[in-house]
């Protein structure tokens, strides 16, 4: 008879288990635990069964059912639904191993299928609704230069949130040629190249902010007023200010709700648009599968085809009045590249 309780396999699970044995980011783990922080507080509330009293004999496919049941009827969406169901499933393949006692009780709750869901819909602008959303920033404050630079490559790398929290002074390449490199989901790393004119950007900001030396390459670049990092929440309260900004003088150009990801759908669409390869663009993305970045390719059949390259140069035009009328107009050669880029 196995002695050993839920608690005990659950803890070693997200102790040693995904962190060591299959390496699994931060991240990821965070979004396993939220699912199983949920289950525990479900059983604590509708079966009466605190955490303290789980056993292994509790965690039942009716359990499960009911559980996945209960977030439906909170109404949160089948791809919740799903995303909840696919962490248990993988704790319950875990235990399959660690318990085989229970083998046919795991196997019960491996046989739950994931629901038919719509396909999400990519939500993205176009470029003039890009180069609306740059010119908010009033680049003649340090904290608006800072949040246009960040809107600039946050769009320019295509990064995930999680992604541009983390860029260190380090990892940008400042040299031909220039690069960023990105630690993407799963810690995987990627390089993104970066035209030479953001890189003037870049080493102009950290001009001001003199953090030029050596001993900065560890310093995050993004930083808020307190000197710590910016948070996801912080990334997207700077993006909701600005594109709230733009639909207040013109509710066409971005979509109702703007979001890091959705300047990441953006400029994917862009390239797409542009004739840059699927293959290329998933490469760009970070993703594992092309079939992920095959998305974009769908819902860009539903609109019409145009020549990106003759809308690039206006991407950033009219940017130069949102920048200071002294000393951030002494670069010439800057004030071009933003009415100019990509």
């Amino acid at each position: 008879m196995n002695e050993q309780n839920f608690s005990f396999y659950l803890t070693r699970y997200f102790l040693t288990y995904l962190p060591g044995d299959c390496g699994f980011s931060s991240n990821t783990i965070a979004s396993y635990r939220d699912t199983f922080k949920q289950l525990l507080k479900y059983a604590k509330e509708i079966r009466n069964t605190p955490p303290q009293k789980m056993s292994l004999e509790f965690f039942t496919v009716q359990l499960i059912c009911d559980f996945l049941n209960n977030i439906e009827a909170q109404g949160k969406s089948v791809s919740t639904r799903n995303q909840r169901l696919a962490a248990i499933k993988a704790f319950t393949n875990y235990l399959s191993y660690e318990d085989p006692e229970h083998l046919f009780q795991y196997q019960q709750i491996l046989k739950i299928r994931a629901k038919k869901c719509a396909e999400p819909t990519v939500s993205y602008f176009s470029v003039e609704g890009a180069a609306a959303l740059l010119r908010q920033p009033d680049a003649e404050t340090r904290h608006g230069y800072r949040d246009m630079l960040l809107l600039a490559l946050l769009y320019d790398s295509g990064a995930r949130v999680s992604e541009i929290i983390q860029v260190r002074i380090g990892d940008i390449r400042l040299s031909k040629p220039c690069t960023i490199l990105l630690h993407g989901k799963g810690s995987k790393d990627r390089t993104v190249p970066l035209s030479d004119k953001t890189v003037q950007l870049i080493v102009r900001f950290l001009k001001k902010e003199n953090l030029q030396a050596p001993e900065y390459r560890c310093q995050l670049l993004f930083t808020n007023p307190q000197g710590n990092s910016l948070t996801r929440a912080g990334v997207s309260y700077i993006l909701k200010k600005y594109s709230d900004q733009v639909r207040t003088a013109n509710p066409e150009l971005l979509p109702e709700v703007v979001t890091p990801h959705c300047v990441r759908h953006s400029k994917a669409m862009h390239l797409l648009q542009a004739g840059v390869p699927l293959i290329y663009i998933r490469d760009f993305l970070g993703h594992s599968q092309i079939r992920t970045t095959e998305i974009y390719a769908k819902a860009d059949s539903k609109a019409k085809r145009s020549a990106l390259e003759n809308a690039y140069p206006e991407l950033m035009a009219g940017i130069s009045a949102s920048l200071p009328s002294h000393s951030w107009k002494d670069d010439i050669d800057l004030i071009q590249w933003l009415d100019n880029l990509c």
